[in-house]
């Protein structure tokens, strides 16, 4: 499988000032940090708050550049500013604000806008906009003001605007943090689409551990390093050191953890609830 994203020993730094702008402390957010990801994988990064997750985001379309360490993304060493421009044609952002995405007043308009800017004609911006909307099930809406949307539909047209510039990698950065359970669950299932149908790199970056048992592996961050990597599978079996830096993990694994604390064998691996009755059905 070829790798779209390399990163060997990224660091990046950020300063902390007092009230009036001298600098009290300097903050690694990337660590030495390396990961590689592939082509068509569906990778979740996960980590609490100021483990370098969306910093890590950040870099992978030239939003910031590491101090120090190599970025290569779709073949293009993100160290020379020249290459921003062609890795952001392929590797789309959704923010976790659907409203901070949106500059149209029309929905159709804010699809294309991005599109726009890559100097289409006019006929291929109108074929794309059309099977943007309708891969995510917005067609209907194409008219419609964004102000009239969810907050799960506002998001759906901010991932169509970057599906309609045709990404090989689409990154979520905490996308589905803002909205309620349904509209999460939409986004997933559009995000599982792209993936599966049609081959796009997933990058999810969440605090949802059932959002995580989705991916086809997971790499956790803490203090800017790469902390754990593997299948959701082998990541989650990791419950005492998951909790002892922060992270919870899906409802079904706990439970069986704690039924094991309590003296029984059962899969150290479960995920989901179905897994749970199946698993305690053969004890009888």
């Amino acid at each position: 499988m070829s790798k779209i994203i390399e990163a060997k020993n990224l660091v990046y730094e950020y300063y902390k000032e007092d009230d009036n702008g001298k600098v009290i402390d300097k903050i690694k957010a990337l660590n030495d940090f390396s990961v590689d990801i592939y082509s068509g994988e569906f990778l979740v990064v996960l980590g609490h708050n100021g483990s370098g997750k969306s910093t890590f985001a950040k870099h992978l379309n030239g939003i910031l550049t590491a101090k120090s360490g190599t970025l290569i993304v779709d073949g293009f060493d993100m160290k020379d500013e020249k290459n921003i421009f062609p890795v952001r044609q392929n590797v789309g952002m959704v923010f976790q604000n659907p409203d901070n995405q949106i500059v149209a007043t029309i929905v159709e308009e804010d699809v294309a806008f991005g599109v726009e800017n890559l100097g289409l004609p006019q006929k291929e911006i109108r074929q794309r906009v059309d099977d943007a909307l309708e891969t995510v099930g917005m067609s209907q809406f194409k008219k419609r003001s964004p102000n009239q949307l969810s907050g799960g539909q506002k998001q759906k047209i901010a991932i169509a605007g970057i599906i309609a510039m045709r990404p090989k990698c689409i990154v979520f950065d905490e996308a589905t943090a803002m909205l309620d359970p349904t509209s999460r669950k939409h986004v997933m299932e559009t995000m599982q689409m792209l993936n599966k149908k049609y081959g796009i790199t997933i990058i999810h970056i969440t605090h949802y551990m059932q959002e995580a048992i989705l991916a086809s592996r997971i790499i956790v961050m803490e203090k800017g390093k790469l902390y754990l990597e593997s299948t959701p599978k082998e990541v989650f079996k990791n419950v005492d050191e998951l909790k002892r830096i922060g992270l919870d993990v899906p409802d079904a694994t706990y439970l069986i953890y704690l039924l094991n604390k309590q003296g029984l064998n059962l899969d150290p691996t479960i995920l989901t609830t179905e897994e749970v009755v199946n698993a305690l059905c053969q004890l009888k």
